[in-house]
This record gives structure tokens, sequence and C-alpha cells, in this order.
């Protein structure tokens, strides 16, 4: 019997892909790979690569609700850190540094309006 085996690539469609690539850069702190396809920047994360592209569809159809709907976490070595340096940068905080069930979290808005959450990663146990 044939089955999906989990998430093993994230993307999502960004209006501005210049604009989107430096917030991810220099607000978020992602690296891109040396190498990413035509109309995309793909990052250096893990386990599970995470892209921008430029927009498949009219993204103005989503009527400002782009991600309506979905749930993304990245884990991230410092949340607290993240989150003050988002706050410097003047990125929507939708909520602030608080405890949940994947250990301390935030969640903040990208320049297209996409909500993402941010939660401390749990150190590997030896």
């Amino acid at each position: 019997m044939s089955k999906m085996i989990g998430p093993d690539f994230l993307s999502l469609q960004v209006s501005d892909l210049e604009a989107s690539r430096i917030f991810y850069v220099e607000s978020v702190g992602l690296t891109p790979v040396a190498k990413s396809p035509p109309g995309a920047v793909v990052f250096d994360t893990r386990p599970i690569p995470f892209a921008i592209r430029g927009p498949l569809v009219d993204l103005e159809l989503a009527d400002g609700r782009l991600g309506w709907g979905v749930s993304l976490w990245f884990a991230c070595d410092d949340a607290e850190g993240l989150h003050a340096k988002l706050v410097a940068a003047r990125a929507a905080i939708v909520s602030p540094p608080r405890d949940g069930p994947f250990g301390r979290f935030f969640v903040f808005r990208d320049p297209d309006g996409y909500t993402l959450t941010v939660h401390q990663a749990t150190p590997p146990q030896p």
C-alpha cells in the first residue's frame, strides 16, 4: 500500500522575491544555499529544506489570507534572541514568546503576511 511519508520540502510563494530574500536573510537569519533554481531562493535549513519562490498563482486573489489555516513551525537555537532581532527589524509579531507544546515559541508575519511560528529547539540528548 502506498502512503505519504512526511514533509520533505517547504516553500512559500512570495510577491517580491528579492524583498522576501532580504527579510529571511537579514531579519530571520537564514542562509541561502549556493545554487537555487530560477525564480526561487532555497535556504540551508535542516532537517527539511525551506524556500521562497515567485508566485505560481495570482497572490492578490488571496485577499490578505496567504497561508490561512496552515501552521508552519520552525526550530530555532535561540527563540528569545530571534524574537528580539525581529522586533528590532520591525517585523510584525503576532504572538510574543511564551511556553507551548514544543517549548518556548513566538509567532511572526513575513512581508507577504504568512504567519510563521518559531520554537526553541530541544538540544539533542547525549
